[in-house]
């Protein structure tokens, strides 16, 4: 053993202040002199330290940043610090207190329990904070494709050297997305056989993963090996990603051979993430779903767009009561003639309510009249036939109609009006004059029967006639917000109209409107114009197509 010079000396300074009591603390502690000897060791410094022993050189004795620290403590003097180090597998704190002769005792704590509490700590802060970002970038979009893309690149980069998520099959292919190390994302889709991943089959049907210590990488299929991943794998965790009643896929974590393998608590974190990621998945799949059969659906609701039927303009507008909506309470439909000389039906309703549920009684009423065209010449009979199904409905809601029977006799156009419930049709002539149709009827879906009275009317070329819902004249707006729109403004309006498209009637009662309410607050709101165009603007059409302009 290498002693230092005068090792056989007596025990002086702090320690014969501090006098033999401090051998048996509980804490290891050692005295070393200015020139890095060792004075005195007490039983647990010496059971930690073997070599600490009296006449004993520290750099010998002790780990090297003991040493390093007792050098710089002996130039520092009394402003020594406390520091910190490894001694096989504990982590210990030396505190230093510096004598007048330059001898000082270093105290050792064992801060080895509280230093893994520290780490585990910050450990989950980090899995936390993670957590919480990977949930905010999953729930952003309900977009399928882009949700896989999240998925693939946060476990890439944070939980793996590469990962890829296996998609259920969709027919015989199952689609793929993989990230290497939280690059770009790679699309695809493959015939595979999940069963060449050990525990692949079972995670896509939502059974817990096996371990994975229990996966061989080098059993890996060639397109479980992603491009761009340098070397053979050295370890594979699956897990499945659980979805909302049914497994929304499975996600296979890849680490190189030359990195740590998984350890249990990753492999339990990684289910975690995988359980937020399926959720968001789960989410964006079934929006993707329930939008596709909506817009099959809005095909059948949304109002048709209208067109010119034999030499006569038929328009339309309509506005939900929400701007978020495109469908609601009220509706129109024109159904031309089966053959030339026969009437044109235009229909225009209100159904009770607003939203999603109006919408549906709707398409009922409008896939009745369809049915009951062949009736279309006896208004009242039609009427009568819709209100008896209204009635046997499980809607207990009600609905107005207006029905107009338009056919063109040579310059002249003649209607047939009839109201059921419905504001009455206003007519607007060529010198700006609006008239009010003389029709009535009582509400359809209320009653057992129904009353209604027909008006006919004779439109001449640059005449038209508006049919509209109460969402238009009930509209409430002005100054103070609390006025009506009323009948009068509009009459008012269309008595500009006069010569005008029908087209151009829709928007000049849409724009007014729209004004009048500005962001307030309104009901369903349904407009059609019929127009007769000058007659040196047209030729005869054959009923479906727009005429050809004549000199």
């Amino acid at each position: 053993m290498t002693t230092f010079e005068g090792a056989s000396r007596q025990p002086r300074g702090l320690v014969r202040h501090v006098g033999a009591s401090w051998m048996q603390a509980p804490y290891p502690a050692l005295v070393a002199d200015a020139a890095g000897g060792v004075v005195q060791a007490n039983a647990a410094a010496a059971r930690l330290f073997p070599g600490a022993v009296s006449g004993a050189w520290l750099d010998t004795a002790v780990p090297g940043w003991l040493a390093d620290a007792h050098r710089r403590a002996s130039d520092d003097g009394a402003s020594a610090r406390p520091v910190r180090g490894r001694h096989e597998d504990l982590t210990l704190e030396a505190h230093p207190t510096v004598g007048a002769d330059g001898d000082i005792v270093w105290w050792l704590v064992d801060d080895t329990d509280r230093v893994l509490a520290e780490t585990a700590l910050q450990s989950e802060r980090r899995r936390t904070a993670f957590l919480a970002d990977a949930s905010t970038q999953l729930l952003a979009s309900l977009n399928v494709q882009r949700c896989m893309e999240v998925t693939v690149q946060l476990a890439a980069a944070n939980l793996a050297d590469a990962a890829m998520l296996v998609l259920p099959a969709a027919g015989r292919r199952h689609p793929l997305a993989v990230s290497v190390g939280g690059g770009p994302v790679r699309h695809s889709s493959a015939r595979i056989d999940p069963a060449a991943v050990s525990g692949l089959a079972e995670a896509l049907q939502g059974f817990p993963p096996v371990p994975s210590r229990w996966i061989d990488p080098a059993t890996l299929p060639p397109w479980a090996n992603p491009e761009g991943f340098d070397g053979p794998a050295g370890s594979v965790v699956v897990t499945p990603l659980p979805g909302h009643g049914v497994p929304a896929g499975a996600l296979i974590l890849l680490r190189r051979g030359d990195h740590a393998a998984f350890d249990a608590s990753e492999e339990v974190f990684a289910r975690i993430f995988a359980a937020r990621a399926g959720a968001a998945l789960s989410a964006a799949r079934l929006y993707t779903e329930q939008a596709g059969i909506t817009a099959t659906l809005m095909v059948e609701l949304l109002p048709p767009k209208l067109h010119q039927v034999q030499g006569v303009e038929f328009a339309g507008g309509y506005r939900a009561s929400r701007d978020t909506e495109r469908i609601g309470g009220d509706f129109y439909d024109v159904h031309p003639g089966a053959g030339p000389g026969q009437d044109t039906l235009a229909v225009l309703g209100d159904v009770c309510g607003k939203g999603l549920d109006a919408a549906v009684l709707t398409g009922k009423i409008r896939t009745t009249l369809q049915a009951l065209l062949p009736m279309a010449d006896d208004h009242r009979k039609l009427l009568q036939l819709l209100n008896g199904t209204l009635l046997t409905s499980r809607h207990a809601r009600y609905a107005t109609l207006v029905l107009a029977s338009v056919r063109r006799e040579g310059r002249l156009t003649r209607l047939r009006l009839t109201s059921g419930g419905h504001p009455r049709p206003l007519i607007v002539r060529r010198n700006g004059e609006v008239e009010e149709a003389d029709t009535a009827g009582t509400l359809i879906g209320a009653l057992p029967d129904v009353n209604a009275r027909t008006a006919e009317i004779d439109l001449h070329p640059g005449e038209a006639c508006l049919l509209y819902t109460d969402g238009i004249t009930e509209a409430r707006g002005g100054p103070l917000g609390d006025v009506l729109f009323g009948t009068r403004r509009l009459r008012e309006a269309l008595a500009d109209c006069a010569g005008m498209p029908a087209e151009a009637i829709v928007e000049r009662v849409q724009m007014l409107a729209g004004e009048w309410i500005g962001d307030r607050a309104h009901d369903d709101m349904a407009v059609v114009a019929i127009s007769v165009p000058h007659s040196n603007h047209l030729t005869a059409v054959d009923g479906h197509t727009r005429g050809r302009y004549t000199a």
